[in-house]
């Protein structure tokens, strides 16, 4: 079997982009994400992507590189309250943006992953999310009808990788990363460590190498701060 191990990040997306593609990319705001992927991604050239995910980045960090390099088309997110770029277009009509709630968001990533082409979600129902889609009763209560969610790719952030690909993420960044991983049609996961083969805890692993074909280790981390919420000293 050949190598999942490729040298740099570019050379990870090599052959895999293409205009008009869906890219799923983990990360919850800064936490997690593969941000080594998404500079390779824009500097790909890429247009008229669909991205999904939880957020698109925030002013020069993350998916937002590749926004700002009018390379996206829609967007399937849950929170976008950071990220000005995106405001602007959306209201100037050259971005379509598919707002989910966080929990559908997750669980539509996961079903896709699983095989599973829709489910029944009382979150929702009656409101805008609700348009368009079936609705079903079920004991007295009314669901939505949300769809599974696949991509042409999804690139995830994890912490520790063999080279079989078997991943274990970090913390927090254990967010949407688990779930994009298993409905990529092609994984590809950028991680902070690469280890030997067999020196990982078995229990310890988040996602088995078999969802991973493709690993990159990522280079030059900056811990950013979306929004720093701090206060001055008290003086005693």
């Amino acid at each position: 079997m050949s190598s999942k191990i490729y040298p740099d990040a570019a050379s990870a997306l090599a052959g895999l982009t293409a205009d008009g593609i869906t890219v799923m990319s983990g990360g919850f705001g800064l936490c997690g994400i593969p941000e080594n992927l998404i500079t390779a991604l824009r500097d790909s050239g890429a247009k008229n992507l669909t991205v999904i995910g939880n957020n698109v980045g925030c002013d020069e960090h993350g998916m937002w590189l590749v926004l700002a390099n009018n390379q996206i088309k829609k967007v399937l997110a849950s929170y976008v309250g950071e990220n000005k770029i995106l405001e602007t277009r959306f209201m100037n009509g050259e971005v379509e943006i598919e707002f989910n709630p966080q929990g559908t968001l997750a669980e539509r990533i996961r079903a896709g992953g699983a095989g599973i082409p829709a489910f029944y979600t009382r979150t929702g129902y009656g409101t805008a999310v609700a348009e368009g889609k079936e609705t079903r009763q079920f004991n007295g209560e009314w669901y939505v009808m949300e769809t599974g969610l696949t991509a042409d790719i999804a690139l995830v952030k994890a912490w520790k990788a063999d080279p079989e690909g078997n991943l274990v993420y970090r913390k927090t960044a254990r967010n949407f990363n688990p779930m994009m991983a298993t409905a990529g049609r092609v994984t590809v996961a950028e991680v902070e460590e690469l280890v030997p083969a067999g020196s990982l805890d078995p229990d310890q692993i988040h996602t088995p190498g078999i969802y991973v074909q493709r690993l990159v280790v990522g280079k030059h981390y900056v811990k950013h701060i979306e929004r720093r919420t701090t206060r001055p000293r008290e003086k005693n």
